[in-house]
């Protein structure tokens, strides 16, 4: 079963990332060990101890330093035994430390619960994660006490996942809520060995800073909401407690980094969602005074851009190519005719009559060497497509887009652009080729960017809020773009995209120097315009208006 449970969380860390060995634990373990006070448990009281990051193991104390609890023994074979302290955290990877049921006074039991979890002692069972589990067990002997408390349970914090993988220590606290009145959990000081040393204060920065620095994402949210739930639930159960004045005010500052981490994933959740696995976190969220709203807007409902974008990979097929001329091409699907050949597989029936007479035996061989047997001839016809070389050169290289920064894209149109500029990015990442961003402006001005993961998308929207303010010039950037593709080897046959609100004069010379380059270097133009939807130009093979 922990087997079982390491995997589990193996497969959590990897999917959520650094913070899956979730902070506020170790942050709790440092209070609860330094400031709050130590219990010894009671007759019936409930025990756990923390396993492995979000899981649990949960017992009830007998007497005499004694705990029921369910023992796994064998492949999902399980046995009601008496374990001692050091055999009930015996499994535990976090800390060696065990928490009892309590309420303002200490540690709170009954001695109906004690008693009825000694009745279940050698019971053997199957034990699963979802049934006949340990919270379950201790669950079931908190019932043999009639006893109804009033308290309120906050049990909000149900886990990092929509479902569980095993009913949580959250329901068990809340049973014992119900039935012992458990309002706090305190530690027992079973070790009782002055030479343990003290939980050591935790990098309070430095757990903050990770949140902050945590990639967004669907998961790592959730286990940051469950912190959250969880961090209040805590502030809750110690307020009244005599908790030093700046640990307090840590906890505070830490429960406001949560907050604004949530906060930020909810007002950038769409955006978020269109840039799956581009690894944005708060810290760089924080950077930019983007409307993600509307640039997510532009990216899921602009039917151009979206267009545009799946022009631009690999997987898009041209009516073009829809329309090239099909040839057909022999396959061997059907029987054809008969030919002489050395295809045993094929052989006439009259062939194989020369196996059975010794003296035409060696004749047979004979004819199989000089591959003159007698065979069934195979044939048939399929069709494919003629592609030729100028088509495949249009699908096959990465982008160098060109962006036009001058004052006349503000507003819309730049957001158009940034919008068109993510999406193509995140398909090109997809696919594993490569974007190269220019931001050019009046004659000479330029700056350059290069995006080879999804990583890179965060710097990538940086990059995208500069920009010059100024005049349109369309021949630097062009140059450049030329020159990339010319001597990086891994832009050979590159899309060039020219992004811009409108149209810029071109001398005739330098027209035809671009026609020249596009030969020579098999690339293609596409131009998008952001703002005027009637420029027409002599270099672009392509003009969309977005």
């Amino acid at each position: 079963m922990f087997s079982k449970l390491k995997t589990l969380i193996s497969t959590t860390i990897s999917t959520v990332g650094s913070l899956a060995l979730l902070p506020f634990k170790d942050i709790k373990y440092f209070i609860d060990d330094n400031f709050r006070d130590k219990v010894v448990p009671l007759p019936g009281s409930v025990l756990y101890c923390d396993l492995w990051a979000m899981v649990e193991h949960s017992g009830i104390y007998a007497d005499d330093g004694q705990i029921v609890n369910i023992v796994v023994d064998g492949f999902a074979e399980s046995e009601v035994r008496y374990s001692d302290a050091s055999d009930f955290t015996q499994k535990s990877v976090l800390r060696k430390k065990i928490y009892v049921s309590c309420g303002n006074n200490g540690a709170v039991g009954h001695a109906a619960v004690a008693k009825g979890a000694k009745e279940h002692i050698g019971e053997r069972a199957f034990y699963g994660l979802v049934f006949k589990n340990c919270h379950q067990f201790s669950q079931k002997c908190l019932a043999y006490t009639s006893r109804e408390y009033n308290v309120e349970i906050i049990d909000k914090a149900l886990g990092l996942f929509d479902v569980n993988p095993e009913p949580t220590v959250v329901m068990l606290k809340k049973e014992a809520g119900k039935k012992l009145g458990a309002t706090k959990w305190r530690l027992w000081d079973w070790q009782n060995d002055e030479r343990v040393q003290k939980e050591p204060e935790p990098d309070w920065e430095a757990i903050n800073e990770a949140f902050k620095n945590q990639p967004l994402n669907p998961q790592s949210i959730a286990q940051i909401k469950n912190e959250l739930e969880q961090l209040k639930e805590y502030e809750e159960e110690i307020k009244d407690e005599n908790i030093p004045s700046h640990i307090q005010n840590r906890l505070t500052a830490f429960r406001q980094t949560l907050v604004d981490v949530t906060n930020k994933y909810e007002e950038a959740k769409e955006f978020l969602a269109e840039c799956q696995g581009s690894g944005f976190s708060y810290s760089q969220l924080s950077k930019y005074k983007e409307d993600f709203t509307a640039l997510a807007g532009e990216m899921k409902n602009n039917a151009r851009i979206k267009e545009l974008a799946k022009k631009m990979g690999r997987e898009y097929i041209s009516e073009e190519k829809k329309k090239q001329t099909r040839i057909p091409k022999r396959s061997k699907s059907e029987v054809y005719g008969t030919h002489r050949s050395d295809d045993i597989m094929r052989l006439l029936p009259s062939e194989l009559l020369n196996l059975e007479d010794e003296t035409l035996e060696a004749l047979f061989y004979s004819r199989l060497l000089e591959k003159n047997l007698m065979t069934y001839e195979l044939g048939g016809s399929t069709y494919q497509n003629i592609e030729s070389k100028e088509f495949n050169s249009k699908r096959t290289g990465p982008v160098v887009a060109c962006l036009d920064t001058s004052g006349s894209m503000d507003g819309e149109p730049i957001l158009k652009a940034k919008a068109l500029l993510l999406t193509i990015a995140g398909i090109l990442q997809k696919e594993r080729r490569s974007l190269y961003v220019l931001l050019f402006g009046a004659s000479g001005e330029i700056k350059e960017f290069s995006i080879t993961t999804e990583q890179e998308m965060p710097q990538l929207l940086s990059f995208l809020g500069q920009g010059f303010g100024g005049g349109t010039d369309f021949e630097t950037p062009l140059k450049r773009a030329f020159n990339i593709i010319e001597l990086q080897q891994s832009y050979q046959k590159a899309d060039i995209l020219m992004i811009s609100d409108g149209e810029c004069g071109l001398s005739d010379d330098f027209i035809k120097i671009v026609q020249v380059k596009k030969l020579a270097l098999e690339c293609t133009i596409f131009t998008v315009l952001c703002a005027n939807t009637n420029v027409k130009d002599m270099l672009s093979d392509e003009i969309v208006s977005i």
